[in-house]
């Protein structure tokens, strides 16, 4: 079954915290946002809604916390996401090679942690290649969209502790910037049935 950290959550400390593995304690995971560097709120939110409506039939519900708010939060079921870079979808395109890895969960021994991070940089410029026309008039929304399916991907690699990708779906091993920005890119039938059955054990 997936880790889950268990520990008082303190950003000092966070390095020593163990991640054991067990099954969740309840329907309600916290999803601890971390950024390095600038984040538009209206690209944070649209990443929520996106991330909560891939996940809707898994049974789940999402506390989401700032680093700053999560301090000495008592929380058995959590995972940490850190978003690096620039969070933000600026009117000025700069030079920045897309390719490489969007986001990457931490293992160790094996085991897969409740660690991420996401490489908002990358994210962007993905989002940026599959953009044209009136896309531009909302790059934050789409920018929103492209990482609420970049940590739906991680949160499934956590919740299930495999590395297993899908055939379909946000959880293919690698993902377009046109399947970033599309109008649907949702967990397929058999990730979903394969993640519903971990999280009842």
């Amino acid at each position: 079954m997936h880790p889950v950290l268990r520990c008082m959550f303190s950003i000092a400390a966070l390095a020593t915290c163990a991640a054991a593995s067990g099954p969740l304690h309840s329907e309600k995971l916290m999803i601890v946002l971390d950024f390095q560097g600038p984040h538009s709120d209206r690209s944070v939110a649209q990443m929520k809604k996106e991330l909560e409506s891939i996940m809707k039939d898994s049974g789940l519900s999402f506390d989401w916390r700032l680093r700053e708010e999560a301090v000495n939060v008592n929380a058995e079921d959590l995972v940490v996401v850190r978003f690096k870079g620039k969070c933000i979808f600026e009117p000025i395109g700069y030079l920045y090679d897309e390719r490489g890895v969007l986001a990457f969960t931490h293992t160790t021994e094996g085991a897969i942690l409740p660690f991420s991070e996401v490489a908002c940089d990358k994210v962007a410029a993905s989002v940026r290649s599959a953009m044209f026309g009136g896309d531009y008039a909302h790059g934050d929304v789409l920018l929103g969209k492209a990482l609420g399916r970049v940590l739906a991907h991680e949160l499934v690699h956590i919740l299930t502790n495999s590395g297993t990708h899908g055939h379909e779906g946000v959880q293919k091993a690698a993902l377009s910037g046109n399947q970033l920005i599309s109008r649907d890119l949702p967990l397929s039938s058999e990730d979903m049935k394969r993640l519903q059955s971990e999280l009842r054990h």
